[in-house]
This record gives structure tokens, sequence and C-alpha cells, in this order.
């Protein structure tokens, strides 16, 4: 029996007052997250509160949940896995637990232990907060690879904190004002990255991280783990280890994580793209359940190769799952409001639409699903990793040499590489500068020289704080640095934002496998050569299910979770952004507007291909009206 994934919310402030009035406008934002049952623990000074998605212990779990004289209340979005062993820890101690969920265990814990060592204690996804009546102590914590989401505010003694940062912002203390940092770090990354959001004021607790907050006192934040890079970290190294050996280790641990997260008292399901991640999940979830795999994709009409849904039917039709399918359309990108609406703040990648909808199917027919995330983040599944790997032995070719490569690259047609040659080109034009700068050209929503242009003055502050994470991985390899730098920073702040809003709009759990923690930190520690060999990427991985998957798709190259925006911007939806982003446009005001007409040219005439920048512009745009900002 596991948690109930949820919303969470609360307020601690220095004056007695009525905390619970406030609380209740947070928690009728997130009803979403948990339309099942909420409620709240209070005291005079604070109370912490959730919204309950009912998943497992469906008749004892509804919040709050105390400890045994009801001084102590937990509050809890996600999943504890290893619930049951502390609890028969804490029962042993002489804790009575009332309940057969794991909520509880965390105010039981709570009662001797600070923030860190009770997160320390948990493995799952999950966010928490604790809220301690006689100490009048307020504990909070997020899971180590930052599955679940925490938002907070702080300001004139109050403490504001949620699940998503619309239930920041219905506490009445809270001002909603625009970030002036954000516009400029959105248009490389496509988010802001963590702690900072859109939002002056308005946090995001990091991954593995916990906050203690006493009235009267400033919250006081804290790392409770790091996941150790060989040659950085001490007592990090690198495995001896043959690919052999390290594939049958890389498949026990797949397996018993799945095992972990097939536990469920509701329906349970898959999502399958036929790519090599989500079928070794659904591979491995037809060997252990008694029954049909429930499997959902979402397709493309396919003129431009983004559409999966050929494999993902070949996987179905192998391992006899229960399989449903359908397909996007451009009239999805009416979503975008949706999503904005969801996300409380742009999200440039535009693979969010086919996500929302893949949870959307899904929850038709289960209420738990499994997911590949995490498996191109650990095993090295991404061509960028190949190129960046590749930048030290480029420039120590001969500069003739070097030219006459990046001009064979710009001769690359567009459908090429799966749709990622202008990444490559810009990647290959920065060659010159090394990493991380390349790497950067390459993972950009909208090019540098397109943001130097579109910015009256920008702001490198993200993209520095990106270097200098690379510069503290310095004595790594290269490869090494590159994952760690990924799981950082496109891992916490787009994978796992864009699955947690997209299924949680739907009411929907999704669960992630490839970052069970045991897993995720052997991985860490296997020598580069057997995750990526030049192209050849993901090799541990692949050779763990070489016996379950068909050479189709262990062959087949990477191709994401991909949107044709290029064609659908110069077709179906040419009109459609023209008048979102025309001279009415109130992105207009925060960028110039003359480049943004020459952008729109460009893409309209088929000189450049600007698809994933118009959708980060549209996406902010349709935020900037929403705010009225």
């Amino acid at each position: 029996m596991v948690a109930p994934v949820c919303g969470i919310c609360g307020v601690v402030q220095e004056r007695p007052d009525d905390v619970t009035r406030a609380v209740a406008l947070q928690l009728a934002t997130q009803r979403h997250r948990g339309p099942d049952a909420e409620g709240w623990f209070d005291s005079e000074r604070a109370a912490v509160a959730q919204n309950r998605l009912s998943i497992i212990d469906l008749q004892t779990g509804d919040p709050p949940m105390t400890n045994e004289d009801g001084s102590v209340g937990a509050v809890l979005n996600g999943e504890i896995y290893n619930f049951r062993a502390i609890r028969e820890e804490l029962t042993r101690s002489g804790h009575a637990l009332s309940s057969q969920g794991d909520t509880e265990v965390l105010a039981h814990l709570a009662e001797s232990k600070d923030a860190a060592a009770v997160a320390r204690d948990l493995d799952g996804m999950f966010a928490f907060a604790v809220w301690d009546r006689r100490r009048e102590r307020l504990i909070m914590g997020r899971d180590r690879m930052g599955k679940k989401p925490l938002y907070y505010w702080y300001g004139n003694g109050t403490l504001v904190f949620a699940s998503e940062i619309k239930g920041v912002l219905a506490h009445p203390a809270v001002r909603r004002s625009l970030n002036p940092r954000a516009i400029s770090a959105y248009l490389t990354f496509g988010y802001v990255p963590t702690p900072e959001t859109f939002f002056e004021g308005i946090l995001s607790l990091p991954p593995a991280h916990v906050l203690t907050h006493v009235p009267g006192s400033e919250p006081v934040i804290e790392r409770y783990w790091k996941l150790a890079v060989p040659g950085v970290d001490a007592g990090a190294y690198s495995l001896d280890i043959g690919m052999d050996e390290a594939a049958a280790e890389v498949r026990r641990l797949l397996e018993a994580a799945i095992r972990r997260r097939l536990i469920s008292d509701v329906p349970l399901g898959a999502f399958l793209s036929g790519g090599i991640d989500s079928s070794a999940i659904v591979a491995l979830m037809a060997g252990v359940m008694g029954e049909p795999v429930k499997t959902f994709t979402i397709g493309f009409d396919d003129r431009d190769g983004f559409d999966e849904r050929p494999f993902a039917r070949a996987v179905a039709e192998r391992f006899g799952t229960e399989h449903h399918e359908e397909v996007a359309h451009p009239s999805a990108v009416d979503l975008v409001e949706r999503l904005v609406h969801h996300h409380d703040q742009p999200f440039g990648d535009s693979s969010a639409v086919p996500t929302f909808l893949l949870n959307e199917v899904a929850k038709r027919h289960v209420t738990v699903a499994l997911s590949g995330d995490g498996g191109d983040e650990l095993f090295a599944g991404y061509e960028r990793f190949a190129a960046g790997v590749a930048v030290g032995r480029v420039l120590q070719a001969p500069p003739e040499l070097r030219a006459a490569g990046r001009r064979l690259i710009d001769l690359l047609p567009g459908p090429a590489l799966h749709g990622r040659v202008g990444r490559a080109q810009r990647f290959a034009a920065k060659v010159e500068e090394g990493m991380p700068d390349a790497y950067l050209e390459w993972i950009s929503y909208v090019p540098e020289e397109w943001r130097g242009r579109l910015l009256s003055d920008p702001d490198g502050w993200a993209r520095d704080g990106y270097r200098e994470r690379w510069q503290r991985t310095a004595t790594a390899k290269t490869l090494d640095r590159l994952l760690a730098l990924n799981i950082d920073t496109y891992l916490v702040d787009d994978l796992l934002v864009k699955m947690d809003r997209t299924s949680m709009a739907h009411s929907l759990e999704v669960r992630s496998p490839f970052l069970d923690t045991e897993l995720v930190e052997f991985a860490a520690r296997l020598p580069p050569a057997l995750k990526a060999r030049g192209l050849s990427l993901k090799r541990v991985l692949k050779r763990a299910v070489a016996d379950l998957l068909p050479a189709e798709i262990l062959d087949r190259p990477k191709r994401g979770f991909g949107v044709p925006l290029d064609r659908w911007f110069r077709e179906d939806l040419e009109s459609y952004t023209a008048t979102m982003l025309g001279s009415g446009a109130r992105v207009r005001e925060h960028l110039r507007g003359d480049s943004l007409d020459a952008l729109l040219s460009e893409h309209r005439s088929s000189r450049s291909a600007h698809g994933h920048a118009l959708w980060t512009l549209l996406t902010l745009e349709v935020f900037l009206r929403k705010q009225a900002w």
C-alpha cells in the first residue's frame, strides 16, 4: 500500500490569525490534483493541507494524518515505496499507527527527527510538509530527483507553500509580479531554472532539499542527498565491470523498480512510444503482471517522421497488451491555454501537447501509468551527448578539416537527423567555443543569435549558471559531466515538470521506474563506454533487454516525443500564429517587435525553420495575456 498522489499546500505566519480561510482558497486551486478528498491540520499560526487522489488505502488514508496525540500533522504528494519497513520500525519503537497508508509515517518520524533525517529515510517520489504544534515547526521536503514539485514564498513573516504556483498565488499575502530575469532565461531553456520562476519571490524548492521554518525566523534550506559523480565527489568512482555483468544488474534493478511501482488498488497501465525505454517497461511489466498490460500511444499524421504508432503497435502485439492509441492534429495547439494554466508558467517544450493528450487517453482507462522517463538521462540516449563528447576530439583536428565538416553539416536537408538538423548546425557553428557553449546552442529553444536580437538588453544569468554547473564537474569524464548536467537541469525543469502537470491535469498518477534511486546511483557509476561509444547510445540498456525486444526496436534511432511544429506553423497554424504574435501581442512589450517580425517572416518563407522558437514565444504570449503583463 502506498500513498495517494495529491496536491499539498499551507501557510506559517508570525501572528496568530485565521489561517484556514487562506488554505481553503489554496485547496480550491489544486483540486484537479486530488479530487477524492481534502483536509487540513492547523493551529493558531499554521496549517498544512492536502487534496487527495486515492490510489491505495482507499478507506483510511484521507488527510490530514497525525501522530498518536494529534500534535504532529503531515501531508504528502506522491508515494513512499519503503513505508512498510519504516512502519515496522516505528511499531517496534512503540508508535501506534492507525492507517494503512504511508503519509502517517511522516508524522511519527518528525516527532524525533529533523527535516533532512526524515527525507533521507524515504524512498519514493514525494513532496511533504509536516507541522509540529508543540514545537511550532514546519518541515518540508522534496524527493531526490524532483519528480514531485514544491513551491514557496516568504515575506513579512509569512511562509506560503503549495504543489503548484497557483496554490501559492491563491494566498492573499502573495503579490503577483513578473520576475524581470525570467524571459531572458526562458528563451534559452524553455523554462526558468530552479529555484527561480516567472513570478518574483515565488521559488521552487530544489530536488533533494528540505526546508525548515519556525515562526519569527527565516526559512532554512538544506540539501540531504546528491548524486555522486565519479571523479568529482569523494568516494565516487566508476565501477570495474564488464558489459554483461552491468547489463544483468541493470535488468535486475529495473525489474525491481517496476515491481515496486505496480502496487495499486486502482487500474494501472503504461505509456508506450515504441522507443526502447517505454518498450522495456512494458516488456518487464508483461512478465510480472497476471493480466494484459494496458498501453497508450499518441501519434501524428506521418508526413514528417514524428509518428511512432507502428513501432508501439509492434511492441503491443509482441506482449499481448490491451492497446489504445490516438492521433494529435494541429488543432491540438488549442490546448496551449490549458497547458499554460496547468504549468502556471510558459513552457517551451512543445511535446507537452502530445503528453497532455496521452495522459487524457490513459485516464479513460487507468488511474496509474508507468512511463519511460529517465532512461535517456541515465544511459545517454540523446544524440547531443555524443556531439558533446566529440567536441574535444573535433578541436584537435586541423582547422581546415573542422571548417569542411561545418560546411557539410550546413548542407544537410531539414528532415535529416530526425528533424534536428537546425540544432546540429548551430552546435557545429559554436564548436570552436568549446563546451558547454556548443552544447548550449544545441539545447536552446531560441538560438542565441535570435535571443540577442529579440531582447533589448539580454541577461545572461541563466546561461552563466549553466556554465558554472559544468565547471563544477571539471575533473570528471565528459559523458559523466553531460549526464550530471542534464539530470540537474533538463530532467528537473523540463521532463518532470511536463509529466507532473499534464498527468495531474487529468488526476492521473505517473510512475517512473528508471528514476528509482538505486538504479540511478548504479547507472551513475557505470563506465561511460558502457553507456555510449560514438553514435552507439544506451549500449548497456539495450544489452539488458536484448532478449525481450525485437531488433527493429533495439536498433531504431532516437526519435523523441516531438511535434511537427515547422509544418504546422507554416500551414494549419499560420494565421493563428500571425494573430497571436502580431502587432497587438503583449510579448512585444518585452521583446523587439522588428526582430519578432523578421523571425515570423523567415519561418513563413521557409528561409529558416523556427518552429521551436515560435512555440516558445506563443506560450509566452498566452502566459502574458493571462497575467495581463
